[in-house]
């Protein structure tokens, strides 16, 4: 079963500094420094663009995990789709879209994905998969727009 969420995201920055600071190798390995999450292969610093990939190496729930993930369409600074080529997931799609909004940008992440494993990958999604991946997009936002 594929689970979808979506996370909201206001700040006062300028959608195209937010837009390239969404698809920064070095930002997001920051955001993601209580995971370990490490730029190994494909593109490894600096803005990653479309058709390019990175393959990532972090821990999460107490394992070593390695996914590697194509930018599959863009245009900037509107959105961008980051998309699992290989890693842990049956599936896995993140959008990330931008708008001017009457503050400053509105940032939407849509995420959907499919656990591995059958029936027990579906009770993962259900549990904790879900939540988690949730927290840990809400986490990496706040990052990326903290001033």
């Amino acid at each position: 079963m594929t689970v979808y969420f979506e996370c909201r995201t206001r700040t006062g920055m300028p959608k195209s500094e937010l837009f390239d600071l969404s698809r920064s190798i070095d930002a997001h390995k920051l955001s993601m420094s209580g995971s370990r999450e490490e730029a190994v292969a494909g593109v490894t610093s600096g803005l990653i663009s479309l058709g390019q990939e990175v393959t990532w190496r972090a821990w999460h729930f107490g394992v070593p995990l390695r996914m590697t993930s194509r930018i599959t369409a863009m245009d900037a600074p509107d959105y961008f789709v980051d998309e699992q080529v290989s890693g842990p997931f049956r599936s896995f799609r993140h959008v990330h879209e931008f708008a001017n909004d009457a503050t400053g940008t509105l940032m939407i992440d849509r995420i959907e994905f499919t656990a591995p494993l059958g029936l027990l990958g579906r009770l993962a999604e259900k549990l904790f998969l879900a939540r988690y991946l949730k927290r840990l997009i809400e986490s990496r936002n706040q990052h990326l727009t903290a001033d």
